[in-house]
């Protein structure tokens, strides 16, 4: 009989679940989007709801393809989109609002509060965050100040917060588990990656609850089973990783040093930092890669909040493009950005600025631009925030020589050769670009006793293709120039 594992990777805009062989290899993909929700400026939400039903659709037909061909799923791990942050009621399971989405700028006002009052340093030290609307805290303080059945709920002892693993899961589980790993955990502003806990004088300065939090495990560890009520099988949950920890771990980022960037909705670099936490003088985020056998291993990591999400608006919003595919042709046929560039802080700009108040720009407009020089500009923005990123890295003395790239936009061969250009490293692409699925496979694996080692996961990695940087210095810095003078007038 063959034998599976399978990801249930849950995402932005999509639920996803894939089964994978025992080499790593996709079997099969069932993938349903789901709608987002703005109901102000700077507000993003999901229905909590839609984001179950569609996950469970996915896992139910990957199910059936296992069944088909003839095999047995061992495991399923989860990973996750982190820092969306919902809550719910304890007895009935149901939401009592939205899920805040981690791009939602709503609570900047109270998080520019909690800097004022001189809690930065002390909220950095303990999470390795910075504070801002990024993270699950002031969204869960927003959820129990505005929405008036939280605090009866939480009287009660009947009020119940998660990221979306922790959601999942519970459902999965039919309210049996209220559990998420040390990676979610440490994106919440609220966990002390010192000692492994969440912290009681952040939980006290934003009066949250313990009791509303998860319990807080490995990340290859033992979750639960699936209800067979609810799935049709028992199967058990064997890791939890967030979406950009899974990323580094299918990207076999195991040795101190090793770097990966995913380019999904949005970007993120990933750096491993061994069991030595680097807080940056850069503004880079200290965070845990992953937890193994109740040691953390440590990254830097930098966050860019539109990517491919920049590509959606130009589908979704200026109906310029059908789909995203479309754009490396797109690109190719302009021969320069003629001077245009798109700065695309829809939700603020991420690291290395922190400005949750930024919002976009696009500036060198002229008669002669068109629709595909606006194009090219979104595509060619995404690598300029990727340079800004390995930049504030160079700063803080870490220089990578090479950067294991995944995540949709890279199967854009003209993206992939722009982005090695522009931050002059060398770039290798894998062959399963679905490394964030991949990851938190081989850790249910691994968890299981499929693979042994990290060593054995690792071999699992194959390479697809190299793109080295093939600009000349002083069209690269001509380039940046441009992108410099376009973030300062968003800052204005």
């Amino acid at each position: 009989m063959k034998k599976f594992l399978v990801a249930i990777d849950q995402g932005t805009t999509s639920s996803r679940a894939i089964l994978f062989d025992l080499d790593g290899n996709i079997k099969f993909t069932s993938q349903f989007e789901f709608n987002q929700y703005f109901p102000k400026n700077g507000w993003v939400e999901h229905n909590p709801n839609e984001i179950w039903l569609t996950t469970l659709k996915a896992l139910k037909k990957v199910i059936k393809k296992a069944s088909l061909l003839k095999g047995k799923i061992l495991s399923i791990g989860i990973t996750n989109q982190r820092e969306t942050t919902i809550l719910w009621n304890k007895k009935t399971g149901k939401p009592i609002y939205n899920a805040i989405v981690w791009q939602d700028r709503r609570t900047q006002e109270f998080c520019d509060k909690l800097k004022q009052k001189k809690y930065e340093k002390i909220f950095r030290k303990k999470t390795g965050l910075f504070i801002d609307p990024y993270f699950s805290a002031t969204k869960i303080k927003w959820i129990l100040e505005n929405v008036k059945i939280s605090n009866k709920l939480q009287k009660s002892n009947n009020l119940l917060f998660g990221t979306v693993d922790t959601f999942l899961i519970w459902k999965l589980t039919n309210g049996q588990h209220h559990l998420t790993d040390a990676t979610n955990a440490s994106r919440t502003m609220l966990f002390n990656i010192h000692d492994n806990k969440w912290d009681k004088e952040i939980l006290k300065k934003l009066n949250i609850s313990k009791s509303i939090l998860p319990d807080v495990k490995n990340s290859a560890d033992d979750f639960g089973i699936t209800n067979k009520k609810i799935v049709g099988y028992e199967i058990p949950i064997s890791a939890v990783l967030g979406d950009q920890q899974a990323a580094a771990v299918g990207q076999s980022c195991f040795k101190k040093g090793s770097i990966k960037s995913t380019y999904g909705t949005g970007a993120f670099v990933i750096m491993n930092t061994g069991s030595k936490k680097i807080f940056s003088k850069n503004k880079l985020l200290t965070t845990i890669c992953y937890r193994l056998n109740g040691k953390n291993t440590f990254a830097l990591e930098g966050s860019i909040f539109i990517a491919g999400a920049g590509v959606q608006w130009l589908r979704d919003k200026l109906k310029l493009i059908n789909n995203g595919y479309d754009t490396e042709q797109i690109a190719k046929s302009k021969k320069n950005n003629e001077g245009v560039y798109v700065v695309p802080a829809f939700s603020g700009l991420g690291a290395p600025y922190w400005r949750p108040d930024a919002r976009g720009v696009i500036t060198g407009l002229t008669r002669d631009s068109d629709w595909k020089t606006l194009v090219r500009a979104v595509l060619e923005s995404v690598a300029y925030q990727s340079h800004d990123l390995f930049n504030a890295m160079r700063k803080d003395g870490l220089k990578p020589n090479i950067v294991k790239v995944d995540g949709g936009m890279v199967k854009n061969e003209w993206f992939s050769q722009f982005l090695a250009n522009i931050v002059d490293i060398k770039t290798e692409r894998p062959k399963v670009l679905e490394t964030t699925a991949l990851g938190v496979a081989l850790f249910a694996g691994y968890q299981i006793g499929v693979f042994k080692s990290l060593e054995q996961i690792k071999r699992k990695w194959k390479k697809d293709k190299i793109f080295k940087p093939k600009l000349s210095n002083s069209v690269r810095k001509k380039l940046l120039n441009g992108w410099k003078l376009s973030v300062e007038k968003t800052l204005l």
